[in-house]
């Protein structure tokens, strides 16, 4: 007799059944075992009604686990859908920087009616760290850290991590930090030489004195400068004056730096908001992408109209139909890698809005060797296909040519401009740089064209 078939579920499948029958133990057995990288694609195959159900049956500090795996984005959405007296308990369990982030994803009528209701010395720290760039060093501090006084005995720090750690709560850094009186960085002491140390030594004689530290407003980059020249676990970020203001970990950098390349690359894609999850309601995602649709469709249409000009001069050369999307393409990619360049380098602070001569003099000389060596292949092609009109070559050639030095030049001055009045370039650059560069190409080609036409050189 054949043994029946097991069947394996799926992580989804599993939590559906601890729903259906309303198993609360079960449910937190179930995403306990589960990979906290497949957390999220789980909750993202349940529909809205069973995601708020998972969230209402596990407690707050359970609970604010299992959004801490999370996007900031996903755990945003499913605090909107529970009511704010539910939502409140979990944002108090998560760590500060978390807390801080995902409540920034809330609408603002939402967030402020979680914080009402949430602890008011957790919501008051969510308010600080708001008032951050999230992408600084302020915007991705956690704010929980071990301080102390120089003279503080080593055996009071750590019973205090014994009894922190009794209590069920992680202490999260290796370190401690010292402060003067006025509550400025003094030092770092590593609790490893802490444990190794008398009792009664005080910690200013362990503490490493003049630590690294970094700012508030301390860009992403400039700290992943920092941790790549340095082993450090976390780097403690102060004010202007000094002032300890919390820890940035190189975990918690990770995830920034990720979510903000994600968030250039959608804004890039034309998604208006630079986030986007298909767990999303269909009508945000819908109009998330739409608004710069309808934007991209009426400049593919000016630049379409190009082509309307010169009918006359397409019914004589129709082989330059075949070569006219080529020339707009490629030289639109080349376009894009200059954007590109440009973006990372106003990124990394390597040059600035008013650097125009600087960057177009280094993108001229690309655009005249890469326009050169692509514009001969393209004429070679053109001649071949052209029934070996050595006049069709050159037109074509000569129009991808100067097409790709138009390009480049605006691909790397674009986002300059942009830059210098406020508007995204990952955002704006893309569109503004794909008309000009189709507009131009078909100018190019049927213009020139045209010319060679009525001095019966084609």
């Amino acid at each position: 007799m054949a043994e029946p078939e097991l069947k394996i579920q799926t992580p989804w499948e599993e939590i559906r059944d601890c729903i259906v029958r309303n198993d609360a133990a079960g449910l937190t057995e179930t995403l306990d075992r589960i990979p906290s990288s497949d957390v999220a694609r789980a909750l993202a195959r349940l529909d809205d009604e069973e995601r708020m159900r998972v969230f209402q049956m596990l407690d707050p500090e359970d609970a604010a686990d299992v959004i801490e795996e999370l996007e900031d984005s996903q755990g945003a959405d499913i605090l909107e859908d529970l009511p704010a007296h539910e939502a409140a308990p979990i944002l108090d369990a998560m760590e500060s920087d978390r807390r801080a982030d995902i409540v920034g994803e809330l609408e603002e009528e939402d967030a402020e009616e979680i914080l009402s209701r949430m602890d008011p010395e957790e919501a008051q720290d969510v308010r600080e760290l708001l008032l951050h760039d999230p992408e600084s060093a302020g915007g991705v501090m956690m704010t929980e850290y071990l301080s102390y006084a120089g003279d503080t005995e080593v055996g009071r720090v750590l019973r205090e991590v014994r009894e922190q750690t009794d209590a069920g709560d992680e202490v999260g850094l290796p370190y401690a930090y010292v402060l003067s009186e006025s509550g400025k960085l003094a030092g770092v002491l590593s609790l490893r030489e802490a444990l190794m140390a008398p009792a009664t030594k005080r910690v200013k004689d362990l503490m490493i004195p003049n630590p690294v530290y970094v700012f508030t407003d301390t860009g992403l980059q400039e700290l992943d400068d920092i941790f790549e020249r340095y082993p450090f676990w976390a780097l403690p970020v102060t004010d202007e004056h000094g002032v300890l203001q919390g820890v940035v970990r190189r975990v918690d950098l990770e995830e920034a730096w990720s979510e903000a390349q994600g968030r250039s690359f959608l804004r890039f894609s034309g998604i208006v908001s630079g986030d986007e999850l298909r767990s999303m309601p269909l009508w945000e995602r819908t109009r998330r992408r739409l608004s710069w649709l309808f934007v991209n469709l009426l400049l593919s249409g000016v630049a379409a109209s190009v082509v309307l000009a010169y009918q006359k001069t397409i019914n004589n050369v129709f082989l330059l139909v075949f070569f006219m999307p080529i020339i707009a393409n490629i030289s639109g990619c080349n376009g894009n890698q200059a954007v590109a360049v440009s973006i990372r380098e106003l990124t990394l602070g390597l040059i600035k809005p008013e650097d125009f001569f600087h960057v177009w003099m280094k993108e001229i000389f690309v655009g005249v060797i890469n326009g050169a060596a692509l514009g001969a292949v393209l004429g070679v092609v053109a001649v071949v296909f052209g029934g070996g009109s050595p006049m069709l070559g050159l037109v074509v050639a000569l129009a991808f040519f100067l097409n790709i030095i138009v390009a480049v030049s605006l691909g790397g001055l674009i986002p300059l401009l942009l830059s210098r009045f406020k508007i995204d370039p990952a955002l704006g650059a893309p569109p503004i740089l794909t008309t000009i560069t189709d507009m131009c190409g078909f100018m190019l080609v049927l213009g020139l064209a045209s010319i060679a036409l009525a001095t019966g050189l084609l």
